[in-house]
């Protein structure tokens, strides 16, 4: 009989301490989750903002690689100097654009678009004073877009990180802007001869 009851006893000393165990364990399990919860920054980025950090990448890689070309194929002394503004500006802004993606798990893309590198390639073919028109016509036309891009996502942004990026970034690109057009405005047009070669 004592002996039944001091098994009985181990019995349930072995219970309790698997129930215990089993509440520990999904507690520790728990917290783990809502910790994960915690740092789980995914959250952070509606769909908005990923798509501006997306757009923004893309118009930046494509400043920095038609810049690097308009280093090589400008005549314009001031054409060269703003595409090396390019570069080192856009440049700049990509790289804290890919640690802000980084920090909230958005994914950049690693190349530029296929528009992009379709107006790239255009570009490419063209030489002397028609390359130095058609690089600046091409700077106020992404600037005006980009420009506006920054505008929308420095007063609408929800990700505070973006939010700041688009705001700190517009003054720099109002001043591309700007200066592409001064630019544009002071190339002398060409010439009926160059016209003509030019139109198909």
């Amino acid at each position: 009989m004592k002996t039944l009851q001091i098994f009985t006893v181990m019995i349930l000393f072995a219970v309790c301490g698997a129930a215990c165990n089993n509440t520990n364990r999904r507690t520790a399990d728990d917290s783990v989750e809502q910790a994960q919860g915690v740092n789980d920054t995914t959250a952070m980025v509606n769909e908005k903002d990923g798509d501006f950090a997306v757009k923004a990448a893309d118009a930046g890689l494509a400043e920095v690689e038609l810049g690097k070309l308009a280093q090589e194929k400008a005549t314009d002394p001031r054409v060269k100097d703003f595409a090396q503004m390019m570069v080192n500006d856009h440049q700049k802004a990509n790289d804290e654009l890919m640690t802000i993606a980084t920090r909230h798990n958005i994914t950049l893309p690693p190349v530029i678009s296929k528009d992009q590198a379709d107006k790239q390639r255009k570009l490419r073919e063209k030489s002397g004073a028609e390359f130095d028109k058609e690089y600046i016509d091409m700077m106020v036309k992404d600037h005006n877009k980009v420009v506006s891009l920054f505008e929308d996502a420095s007063s609408d942004a929800q990700n505070a990180d973006l939010k700041a990026f688009a705001s700190k970034t517009l003054p720099i690109l109002k001043k591309h802007h700007e200066d592409a057009t001064a630019i544009r405005d002071s190339i002398s047009p060409m010439d009926t001869t160059t016209i003509q070669r030019v139109l198909p």
